[in-house]
Formats: C-alpha cells, structure tokens, sequence
C-alpha cells in the first residue's frame, strides 16, 4: 500500500503486521517506522495477518474513506493489488475466504501464493491444480448459482447460464449467441451505448471516447437512443410518440437484409449518462425487432441486482417486455471478477460448439456471487434502493431548483441518478458544459465526496451509492454536494 495509507491506518488504532516487498531492504524503512516486520516472503505475511489486502492509494479523500470504514477494512501489505477489500462486503469477503480455507488454504493469502505474482491486474483466482477433493468442495457453489439456482430465479423463466470474468465477455457471448440461434448476423444497437473493449464490444459501442479503433465488426446498425432531454428530433416526451423506437422498424427496413439477429440495449445507459428510456419504449422497441426475427439482449452489467430499485433488474420497469438473453457483471460479486451471459433454454442450446472461458465461474468468484446474492435478497437492497433512490432524488431535484442554470437534467431510477450540467438552462441554452463538471469535482473532492462523470459530452454526474446506503449518508452527500454547487456557483463566469 502507499506509505501515507499505511500511517493513517497506523495512526486510528490498526496494527501493520508487515510490510511486505520482493526486495526486503525496500521495505525495512517504513516497517521500522510502523513498528512492523519487513519481508520478502508473502508465506511469512500469510503468518501474521489474516488476510492480504492492498489500498494503493495516497489520496486525502480516500484514505478517510478506506481508514473510517472499520467494518470493511482489514489489514494490508505493501505490493501490487490482489484485492481491495475496503470495497467489499464483509459477508462477501467471509464467504471467499471461507472457499479458500475449504480448498486446504491457511488464508486467502495462501490460496493465492502459487500465482500471486501473475495477479497484476487485480485479478484473483484460485488454483486448484487438478485436486479432485478441491473440485469437489468447489462444485456446489458453481450449480447453486448457474443450472436452476439463484440467477434463474430472476431471468423471468426457465435458462441457462455461461460465466464470463467480466461484462464485454458477456456481451460478446450474447451477440454470437443470438447469432447462432437466429442463423443472422445483423445486430441492433443504441447510439450513446457502452458495451466494452473488445474489438466487437467498441464496434457495439456508440460513444466516440471509448472507440480507440474505427469500426472492425460489420453488420451492427445503431438505432437513436431514447434521450429525451436531447430527443434527436427535438420532440417533447408529452409528445413525442416514441418516434425513436418506432424508427427502429426503418433502421432494419433501410440498412439491414430486413431479418436481424438482434437488438442489444441498456435498460438505462450507464456510461452514456444514465439515459432512461421513457415508459413505454421498450415494448415498441422490442416488438419490431421480433417482427423481423430478431432476440433481444438486456445488458443489464450496470442496472442489475436492485440498482434501479424495487426490482432485481433494470428491464423489469418496462411492462410487456422479456428478454431472450440477459449480460451482466459488475454486482454480481460485488467487486469480484465475474460475468454471465444468461439465456433461454432454446437459444442457449442453439450453441453447439466448443466453448470455454479460463476464468469465467472460478470458483473464488462464484463464492462471492453467492454470498453477495444472498445479502442483497436477505436484507432486501432492491427495495433500500427504491426507497433511497427517492430520497436521492427528491434532493437532487431540490439542487436543480436552486442551481437551475447550470442543471438541466435529473434523471434516473432507484441508486442510479444523474445530473446533466449545461451552459444556461434557464436561458434555454443547452449546450454541454463538461468544464462545468469538472469545476463541480474540484469542489466536490474539497467536501469529501467522490462521484463519477458520464456522457457524451463528459457533462454528466453520475450519482451511484452502495445498495445498502442509508438516509443519514444520502442526506450526507446531498449536503456535500450543494455545498460544492454553491462553491462552484462563486466561481462560474
């Protein structure tokens, strides 16, 4: 971890056991500093602290939030990240250690000793070298959560599941499944959507910032996105019709052979900057893309597991609507590395090829999918994200009557908010002002308050706390941020 961190943890009551480095001597000047061994050995770090856990990190704002989450926070060593578990759970972090400890680890540290070096990228991953008795003691978390468990219960009918390390493996899956299944290849997708990095995934993307390359995979159309506060054709909702779905007949009529594989959509898209297609949309949406053939995909990586409140996916708002294939990732396993493409049974068993992921369902994963799974049904987060995801919402829509020049836009669903900074709305001036943002983070950063930026424009808060925050923390970070909008306000030409 960085020196800083460790003295702040030092200095509110925890004990450094050691400070671990390949080199020994580089370590020996800060572990004489905390009172700490100095080692090169992560067997003899495994012997003094429970678990290993890196916060690479020097940041004021962060080191408060890492140092005052006591329930979260275990001690770490200094090196390369293997897993931050200041951002988990710690039912979710009991249950991976748990699996480590029943595969014959001493630790989740020694679990990992055998590869550890190789884990640069903050991947975790259990090896099982072929031991039969481990894959036994593994087996049963991996058909819990897949075959007929815990993910089925939500797709809305019977299915099938195929895990992937992340959501642009999953996308991928799904787009070739509905190709297979469908015997097509065009695919529609949603300007201003996100779909990854792979070579298919920023074909799929409509976002020009995470295009590193031009376009590599043909036979993807984009439809308009249902971005009503910029409605492409200068409409109002109240008046809209939905043209922008209904288009979506012409798109395939105009720019396809008229049979589509597909249809890939957000719920509500994430990177794009939380834009929510109005009620309705959907069904219109999907029941042209059936008319021509075609399945549709959810990508529900970032609105699924309760994120847009009340229910445990995004696309469960929209009556009438029920996808053929399913992508999801990041809450899966609440930090872990782990996605899945989820389909009904006709279309998964469509794919009669040869398939494999290395890492997808590892069993370290899938342990903390199912113990985070378990948190969010048992303690009921869906429901604690609608009704925070209210008050959320209702404070927001206050900071937008007070700072109604520079906010156009509040929208969102549950614990997925956003607001859309602008030149002058009250002026009736729409223009994109992501300098506006990034003056407001300034200020943010000042009050303690970490949130992210969205859009094409970069001119998006995006406004996404935990799924078990509660309304003293909303109330908390809502005062944060008209603080730093009145600060900001001061200094706006």
């Amino acid at each position: 971890m960085g020196a800083n961190m460790a003295r702040r943890l030092k200095d509110v009551g925890y004990t450094v056991a050691a400070v671990y480095d390949v080199r020994a001597d580089a370590a020996k000047a800060l572990a004489e500093e905390l009172g700490a061994e100095a080692t090169s050995r992560l067997s003899r770090v495994t012997e003094l602290s429970d678990v290993i856990v890196t916060v690479v990190t020097d940041d004021k704002a962060q080191l408060d939030v890492f140092t005052n989450r006591k329930d979260n926070l275990l001690i770490g060593a200094k090196g390369r990240v293997f897993v931050n578990c200041a951002t988990i759970s710690p039912k979710t972090h009991v249950a991976v250690e748990k699996l480590a400890k029943s595969a014959g680890a001493s630790s989740l540290e020694g679990c990992m000793a055998s590869s550890i070096t190789q884990a640069r990228n903050g991947t975790l991953y259990l090896m099982t070298g072929g031991d039969e008795g481990v894959y036994e003691k593994v087996k049963p978390i991996l058909s819990k959560l897949s075959d007929d468990g815990k993910l089925m219960t939500y797709i809305g009918k019977a299915g099938k599941a195929f895990f992937t390390a992340s959501g642009t493996e999953a996308d991928e899956t799904a787009v070739a499944l509905a190709q297979i299944a469908t015997g097509r290849q065009e695919i529609i997708a949603l300007r201003h959507g996100y779909s990854g990095r792979s070579l298919l995934a920023q074909s799929l993307t409509a976002h020009a910032k995470y295009r590193a390359v031009p376009t590599q995979v043909a036979a993807i159309k984009h439809a308009h996105a249902p971005y009503c506060y910029r409605c492409p054709y200068g409409a109002t909702i109240e008046h809209c019709g939905i043209r922008c779905a209904k288009d979506i007949e012409e798109l395939i009529q105009t720019t396809t052979t008229g049979q589509i594989a597909g249809f890939l959509a957000e719920p509500i898209q994430g990177v794009g900057g939380f834009i929510v297609a109005p009620d309705g949309y959907f069904k219109v949406a999907v029941d042209i893309v059936k008319r021509y053939g075609g399945l549709f995909i959810a990508d529900e990586v970032q609105t699924g597991f309760g994120r847009t409140g009340t229910k445990m996916w995004g696309i469960e708002h929209h009556e009438g609507v029920e996808p053929d294939i399913m992508t999801m990732a990041k809450g899966i396993a609440n930090g872990l590395p782990i996605g899945a493409c989820l389909a009904t049974v006709p279309v998964a068993d469509a794919w009669k090829a040869g398939n494999i992921a290395t890492f997808g369902g590892n069993p370290l994963s899938t342990a903390a999918a199912n113990a985070t799974i378990d948190v969010i049904v048992e303690e009921r987060l869906p429901e604690n994200a609608a009704h925070m995801g209210r008050a959320l919402r209702d404070g927001l829509e206050a900071l937008k009557a007070k700072y109604g020049h520079v906010i156009g836009d509040v929208r969102g669903k549950g614990l997925m908010q956003a607001l859309e900074l602008v030149k002058d709305e009250k002026a009736g001036d729409r223009t994109p002002d992501g300098g506006a943002v990034s003056r407001l983070f300034e200020e943010t950063k000042k009050q303690g308050l970490l949130i992210g930026r969205g859009g094409l424009y970069g001119n998006v808060v995006r406004i996404a706390p935990p799924l078990n925050v509660t309304r003293a923390q909303i109330d908390a970070g809502l005062a944060a941020l008209d603080a730093a909008f009145g600060a900001f306000a001061e200094t706006t030409p």
